[in-house]
């Protein structure tokens, strides 16, 4: 019986050191929690923007620094993907739906989500090549536009 103990454990000790996947699921089970989304980019957004003026602070003595730019920049990183993740597996996979063929306004607004929905991908990639904190702000216009959009329907 000992022996078995960790064979046991272990999976439970690993599912627990595992993070949840943040869009939810796909399976679908139609439990959404779209305003939620909409603030962990805000908040993600937030995040970049501080891990930006970190890094540009500390960038002054980058030989000192060398250890926090490197945490600040892999922050941001992280953070950047993790908009692009909410963007393609939660929005754009799982919510935002192709109208019916014979409805031309649904139509346009679909494609104007559809480019809102890209723009905040590559927004997100630009705030993670630079640390220039106009990406920052190009993406916070792109979220409440795409929120005040997708909140109409």
């Amino acid at each position: 019986m000992k022996r078995l103990v960790p064979f046991v454990l272990l999976p439970l000790f690993l599912s627990a050191l595992h993070g949840s996947a943040f869009a939810h699921c796909e399976i679908p089970c139609g439990i959404y929690g779209d305003e939620a989304r909409f603030s962990a980019i805000a908040e993600n957004l937030k995040t970049i923007e501080k891990s930006m003026n970190q890094i540009n602070l500390l960038s002054a003595e980058a030989g000192k620094n060398a250890n926090q730019l490197v945490r600040w920049v892999n922050n941001k990183e992280t953070h950047a993907d993790q908009i692009r993740e909410i963007v393609a597996q939660y929005f754009l996979a799982q919510r935002i739906k192709a109208p019916a063929n014979d409805d031309p306004a649904a139509g346009k607004t679909y494609s104007r989500k559809l480019a809102l929905l890209h723009q905040m991908i590559v927004s997100a990639m630009k705030c993670k090549q630079t640390a220039d904190p106009a990406h920052v702000k190009k993406s916070r216009e792109l979220l409440e536009a795409f929120q005040a959009l997708y909140n109409r329907q």
